[in-house]
């Protein structure tokens, strides 16, 4: 790996600026605000704990939710910082301001192996407008800058990119080190068989990774409402099924392209259909689909059916290698979470390496309780997904070279 990583960096007494990933999802309950999935703070921690244990003053920033620009109370990182100060046993101060006196006071007074947390970066509109002046006074806090928010690395903003100009030595932290190493380092060259298993709802959000796998992939395996895409280019109706109509030559230009890389390309072979996307409405198993036997009129295709099921289960146990992204169906309702859920647990008893690329696929294997049998799960959505298709990325290419 050509990027300076923490491990390279000599921390003690140093400041140590840390763009960590706190975007994590919280519901209010009783008028307080309460984390639902801490999982984006948990994997910062081996960072955190590394640089306290080395003696560094730790200055950790991050954006959270989408204030615009704005101060808006709700969007306040001071919650994040009391979960953080429980998880980690240890005083987590926090700062009002992410620039100028207030932060750079309670730094002057920190002790090593300290920790302290800036306000939302996003209240400031120069973040996401990459502003040169609000960059260099971030890296006035600090002598070393380490960027661990791999999920924010897609985004050439201040704190993951305009930062790195104004500071001696940038390095990765462990999370964006392994998010790397899965994402990029392992599926370069892949161990074979290969398996891809890509669904979600749209292919226009997947068409640059999918283009990119099929250069490497032994099988991909299509569900969701993506599929519809692919069964409408090959005549085989859809009913009332969510679908992308401008995208139906691409599709076949996919499948066109799997067949001349001599990639099997598989599509569901059945579905569960109902008329209504809620809880409860009544559906049912299609047959098995094809041009003469598609979904009927006024249905839609919301899960995978049992031979899909069965079929992508026996394409799993073959895997050496497999990258899930993207559910089968409308798992958030239990009534269709059969396919996706079954997926997972199939990835869970295979012997090969699982890596789960982000978004709601690590939704789905939390869910089905076997988030602690997969190999690797990615934190970044956009940033996995640039990432799997050759992109480079802002966050990691501003880097210092080793």
């Amino acid at each position: 790996m050509a990027k300076l990583t923490v491990r390279d960096l000599h921390v003690r007494g140093k400041r140590v600026l840390v763009r960590v990933d706190f975007n994590v999802p919280v519901e209010e309950r009783d008028g307080k605000i309460v984390i639902s999935d801490d999982t984006r703070i948990r994997e910062s921690l081996p960072t955190i704990n590394w640089l306290r244990e080395q003696g560094a003053k730790t200055i950790l920033m991050s954006h959270f939710g989408r204030p615009k620009g704005k101060r808006i109370e709700k969007y306040s990182l001071r919650p994040i910082g009391d979960y953080l100060h429980d998880l980690i046993n240890q005083p987590v101060i926090f700062s009002y301001d992410t620039i100028g006196k207030i932060p750079e006071e309670i730094i002057a007074h920190m002790r090593d192996g300290g920790i302290a947390l800036l306000e939302n970066l996003r209240f400031q509109p120069e973040e996401e407008a990459n502003d040169p002046h609000f960059a260099e006074a971030l890296a006035k806090l600090a002598d070393f800058y380490v960027n661990d928010a791999f999920g924010a690395a897609h985004r050439a903003h201040a704190s993951t990119v305009g930062v790195t100009r104004f500071i001696a030595k940038s390095a990765m932290g462990f999370l964006m080190e392994k998010e790397l190493k899965y994402l990029h380092e392992e599926l370069d060259h892949p161990s074979k068989p290969f398996l891809v298993i890509m669904g979600g709802a749209k292919v226009s959000d997947k068409i640059g990774v999918l283009k990119a796998l099929i250069e490497k992939a032994d099988t991909i395996l299509i569900g969701g409402a993506m599929a519809n895409t692919f069964f409408k280019a090959l005549g085989i109706p859809i009913g009332a099924s969510r679908v992308e109509l401008d995208k139906i030559d691409l599709a076949n230009e996919l499948m066109q392209l799997a067949k001349k890389r001599h990639v099997k390309f598989v599509l569901p072979l059945d579905a569960i259909i109902a008329q209504e996307i809620r809880a409860g409405a009544p559906s049912r198993k299609s047959g098995r689909l094809s041009r003469e036997n598609g979904i009927p009129e006024g249905w839609q295709n919301l899960d995978a059916g049992p031979e899909t099921v069965a079929l992508f289960t026996a394409e799993i146990a073959m895997a050496k290698m497999i990258l899930w992204n993207g559910p089968l169906g409308v798992f958030e309702i239990p009534d269709f979470a059969k396919g996706t859920f079954a997926t997972a647990r199939a990835l869970a008893q295979s012997n090969a390496t699982t890596i789960i690329g982000g978004g709601d696929s690590v939704t789905a294997v939390k869910q089905a309780g076997v988030a602690d049998k997969m190999t690797f799960i990615s934190t970044g959505g956009g940033a996995s997904l640039e990432l799997l298709e050759g992109k480079e990325l802002p966050g990691v290419a501003a880097l210092t070279e080793k």
